[in-house]
């Protein structure tokens, strides 16, 4: 890349990345975490085309995108459960609440389903789709 001519567009778009996974690790609370995660895919999206006038490229970017919204759909149905129940975000308030909802089952798509079970497998939904693995890979 040392002769590209777009070297600095590159370099925004790596710090664009950077600063946006700053966010997503010191986030103390589930939105902020989300914001960071949503500037993660926008990084992404941007880093994976920077030759968007290779049209692989270009088709690569847009699968990527496609992938992180069904992921990204998981996480916030995640976390829009989680403040439903816990009625916080707050990573410390909702970690010292677990306990009390043991046992506790909801209505999720018309199937019972334990309510930590549920918000565990939706944060991991989404992470899968964030990362492109199992079956959200292409």
């Amino acid at each position: 890349m040392s002769h590209d001519p777009h070297q600095g567009r590159f370099m925004g778009y790596l710090s664009l990345f950077t600063g946006f996974m700053l966010l997503l690790v010191t986030a103390d609370n589930f939105l902020v975490m989300f914001f960071g995660w949503e500037g993660i895919g926008l990084a992404s999206f941007l880093l994976i085309g920077f030759w968007f006038n290779r049209i692989q490229a270009g088709k690569s970017a847009i699968k990527a995108m496609i992938v992180n919204r069904v992921g990204d759909i998981a996480l916030i149905l995640g976390i829009s459960t989680i403040f439903l129940h816990f009625k916080t975000v707050d990573y410390i308030m909702v970690f010292s609440l677990i306990p009390s909802l043991t046992s506790t089952m909801g209505l999720f798509c018309g199937i019972d389903i334990d309510r930590i079970v549920l918000i565990a497998a939706l944060l991991f939904l989404g992470c899968i789709g964030k990362s492109a693995q199992i079956g959200l890979h292409v």
